[in-house]
């Protein structure tokens, strides 16, 4: 991987940093605060935002953690480093989001069961000032929320919290206008329904990498028609495409060349020319070739026939 590319990822973490931990003292004030209001009002829409917002707070302090952690040196032992720290924290996001999502799915049910008495102000006061330290916390990471899995994960935990503050103001409302109770549970629900779909993409996107699966923007196929098209190639196999954390697809393949081609312009050459194939038409920067001569194919078929 190139110094340049290394470097813009140092330094977009280092900035994600900055946000994080921005956000992270503002999530935490925001529970004391919730907490709270939950306490004085007994609304379980604002407990429930409070016990989500705990949740969000240990996702930022994991991420925060995974952001220092990605960005140690590469060892001999890890030769990649550990940017797999990032999906790793990104799949914690996802798992705690679907527990949350069961949480308020069970006490939102029982509540419109047997319904409990609200005090509407104290829960709209509370509530009110989640949704503008939320707004804060979207406003701060906005623009790097498609920069890592990492990120978005905690972009959209909190893009959750944003909505759920909106939905227990709006629920206040409601009830001190028509004294209709039942829309502080049936807003616990609501949270979940809106939590569930984000924090299952999540999910899958973490998984995605960590089983090395070729990354949605990249269609073998057409990576292989474009290595065939350079002249002298005969054959490209062994080709294979995973993603090492959010932004750093990777891609290996052996390409099979006539003798004569190799002869004429030399692997230098025709290394520079795959690479930039690969990386002008399909953003992938890291690659590994493995260049064979055409006379050597029967060697591997017969390897590969003993195999």
């Amino acid at each position: 991987m190139g110094a340049g590319h290394g470097h813009a990822h140092a330094e977009g973490r280092a900035l994600d940093r900055k946000r994080l931990q921005l956000v992270l003292l503002v999530t935490v004030a925001v529970v004391l605060v919730e907490l709270l209001g939950a306490w004085l009002s007994g609304s379980l829409a604002l407990l429930a935002d409070a016990g989500h917002m705990v949740t969000d707070a240990a996702a930022v302090a994991v991420a925060l953690s995974a952001s220092y952690v990605a960005g140690l040196p590469a060892t001999s032992r890890r030769t990649f480093g550990l940017h797999r720290a990032e999906i790793l924290a990104a799949l914690v996001n996802a798992v705690v989001l679907l527990g949350v999502c069961g949480y308020l799915g069970v006490v939102g049910a029982q509540r419109l069961v047997n319904p409990v008495p609200v005090d509407a102000g104290p829960m709209l006061a509370f509530a009110t000032v989640g949704l503008v330290a939320n707004a804060l916390s979207l406003t701060l990471l906005a623009r790097r929320r498609d920069q890592s899995l990492n990120m978005r994960g905690v972009y959209l935990e909190v893009l959750g919290d944003l909505v759920g503050s909106g939905l227990v103001v709006a629920a206040a409302v409601v009830i001190m206008a028509t004294g209709f109770t039942r829309a502080d549970p049936l807003t616990s629900l609501l949270i979940a329904v809106l939590i569930l779909p984000r924090s299952y993409r999540l999910l899958r996107e973490a998984v995605a990498v960590l089983l090395e699966t070729t990354p949605a923007h990249l269609d073998l196929d057409d990576v292989r028609e474009h290595l065939l098209e350079v002249p002298g190639v005969v054959d490209v196999h062994d080709l294979h495409a995973w993603t090492i954390t959010s932004g750093m697809p990777v891609l290996s393949a052996h390409v099979t060349v006539t003798d004569g081609c190799l002869q004429q312009r030399g692997v230098g050459s025709l290394l520079d020319e795959f690479s930039h194939c690969v990386a002008e038409h399909f953003a992938v920067e890291h690659v590994t070739f493995q260049i064979e001569p055409e006379s050597h194919r029967e060697h591997e078929d017969l390897g590969e026939a003993h195999a």
